[in-house]
């Protein structure tokens, strides 16, 4: 069973149609029983940092998340659900984040990249780790909504793209998986990934 966070701000049922579609048993649940009694968990995410880690915080989400990766279970943080993660995100402001990475989120700065904000549509994956769950795919388009990024060590990034400079977009990290991009949202690539995950 793959528990879906339900916080208030995700792509809660594209998520969920995704695993539904590949026949893997998923749940969209704002219950912290049923979280912790999941096989594998999804943190998805749109939306505003600041507004997403308040309410997980309000909710208890932090904690019950932070247990999720302590008792090694399969987490998959998806777009904003990837940064918060992190320790600190500089969107708005400052705020902390879950800090179970260590790393800060950053935005785009228009004038060094000279490339729309936010980036919006496909790109490619570049520089991907071996036997990670981006390699060797069919295809390594992708597709992404965000105006900030994760900077970390290079050592948990198993995928890149190049935007303006190279964006680390992909992670995994001991039981932690995560991608800036959406798979629900990339086709048959974005379903084989999730496939992946459903099978760890």
């Amino acid at each position: 069973m793959i528990a879906i966070i339900n916080y208030g701000l995700g792509n809660l049922h594209s998520v969920y149609n995704a695993f539904k579609y590949l026949g893997v048993d998923a749940i969209i649940t704002n219950n912290k029983e049923e979280i912790l009694k999941a096989d594998k968990v999804v943190l998805p995410g749109v939306g505003a940092f600041e507004d997403a880690i308040k309410t997980i915080h309000a909710l208890g989400f932090d904690k019950v998340i932070k247990e999720c990766v302590d008792l090694n279970k399969p987490l998959l943080g998806i777009c904003l659900g990837m940064q918060l993660l992190f320790e600190t995100s500089y969107e708005y402001g400052v705020h902390k984040g879950l800090g179970i990475l260590k790393g800060e989120v950053v935005p785009f700065i228009k004038e060094k990249i000279n490339l729309k904000i936010p980036q919006m549509g496909w790109n490619d994956l570049i520089d991907i780790k071996d036997d990670s769950l981006v390699s060797n795919l069919k295809s390594n388009y992708v597709y992404f909504v965000h105006s900030y990024y994760v900077k970390t060590t290079s050592d948990i990034v198993s995928a890149y793209v190049s935007y303006g400079e190279k964006i680390a977009v992909a992670i995994e990290h001991k039981n932690i998986y995560a991608t800036q991009f959406h798979p629900e949202k990339s086709g048959d690539v974005g379903i084989e990934i999730l496939k992946r995950f459903g099978e760890l």
